[in-house]
């Protein structure tokens, strides 16, 4: 196992009902920004909710957070902020709306000319308002860690920093039953893979990391299908486990001390940020081709992962590696996602385009070897039509 240091900060208030929390979990003092995406909260009750547990509270509202923030809608509150002294944020929404809060927090308090310098330049990010977040679409992971993805002219990038940990984030599995299908899948994929760019790298002996991961991945394989069927749509106790994997996921624990990937998600941000693509229906894309360029590389943990999670022991290990990569597409498949870039009308006359993007943002040593140059991300591209 590798070295490593581990310490998550956000405190977390989780089942049904919780959203009350909010009432002893901000200071009465603070005036408090509440920030959302499209006013699918004012229609599925959370708005309501808040509204209700604030009402002690001095609070004021910034809402139009895209899926994929977007660095122009962002940036406007921080003429609210200054205007109202405002010294604490509230993201009510799912992974969009968390991570462009993050963005604004830290932007509020950036002392130098533009705050996209500390995502495209990494310029260090000193300080930022406090934030907290009521989760509506379990998925990515965001209201526990110190992480975000912002865009702006169709460049998407990630940034981190410890001043955007969440100070608490509230999970309320009952106000996901108003979800679509859609974003209920892409929450699973989103969540699995997350998990898997964590899990599928190679050994360092990690076992307690490497259960965790598994124990995620199962959990989702069992319970994101419920979560579309007809009969167990509704169950909460399929919603709970879904939402506490999501937030397993990505909250440092499971990478801690084991070598991580995310080759996957680099690609697929420049299949978002060029075609608008939902973030984790490019993930159910490029994953699987990852998996099958480098099967080489990954063979000790793909052989690990096809026995204990899809309970493969028959066959020679190359018979069994392919098993688990086409099984694991037919999950994404049962989660309705698109696994080649034909199912998103995309072909091989755009792979150029997309290496292109990669290069332009420096991604030219992806991989937990570094050794997934924008050569080796082609080929996975082109495994991906």
């Amino acid at each position: 196992m590798l070295n490593f240091s581990f310490h998550n900060t956000t405190q977390i208030h989780f089942g049904e009902g919780q959203i009350q929390a909010l009432r002893q979990a901000i200071p009465k003092t603070a005036k408090v920004l509440v920030t959302y995406g499209g006013g699918s909260i004012k229609t599925n009750g959370v708005y309501d909710q808040v509204v209700e547990a604030l009402n002690e509270h001095v609070w004021f509202e910034f809402s139009g957070i895209e899926p994929n923030p977007q660095y122009e809608t962002l940036i406007k509150a921080k003429d609210l902020i200054q205007e109202h002294d405002i010294d604490f944020l509230l993201a009510v929404g799912g992974g969009s709306v968390v991570d462009g809060t993050k963005f604004i927090a830290a932007a509020a308090l950036f002392e130098g000319d533009d705050p996209w310098d500390f995502i495209a330049k990494g310029e260090p990010i000193k300080q930022a308002l406090p934030l907290a977040c009521v989760l509506t679409l379990p998925a990515t992971g965001s209201e526990s860690n110190s992480g975000a993805v912002v865009t702006r002219d169709g460049n998407k990038l990630p940034f981190m920093s410890p001043y955007v940990q969440p100070v608490f984030a509230v999970l309320d599995p009952s106000v996901t039953l108003s979800l679509s299908d859609r974003q209920i899948s892409n929450g699973v994929v989103d969540a699995f893979v997350h998990t898997m760019e964590q899990y599928l790298t190679y050994s360092v002996d990690g076992k307690v990391q490497d259960r965790f991961a598994e124990g995620l991945l199962l959990t989702l394989i069992e319970e994101g299908p419920k979560a579309l069927a007809a009969d167990t749509k509704a169950d909460l106790n399929v919603r709970s486990n879904i939402m506490w994997a999501a937030t397993m996921a990505l909250n440092g624990l499971i990478g801690a001390g084991v070598p991580q990937d995310w080759s996957t998600h680099m690609i697929g941000h420049e299949l978002t940020g060029s075609y608008g693509i939902d973030h984790a229906r490019t993930l159910s894309i490029v994953l699987p081709a990852v998996m099958k360029v480098c099967s080489k590389a990954k063979r000790e943990k793909l052989l690990q992962y096809a026995e204990r999670v899809w309970n493969l022991t028959d066959g020679n290990d190359d018979v069994r590696i392919q098993r688990a990569i086409e099984l694991t597409e037919e999950f994404f498949k049962s989660m309705k996602m698109p696994t080649r870039l034909f199912d998103v009308d995309l072909g091989e006359a755009d792979i150029d385009g997309l290496i292109e993007k990669l290069i332009q943002h420096g991604m030219l040593k992806l991989g937990e070897h570094g050794d997934i140059t924008p050569e080796v991300s082609r080929k996975i591209l082109q495994t991906a039509v």
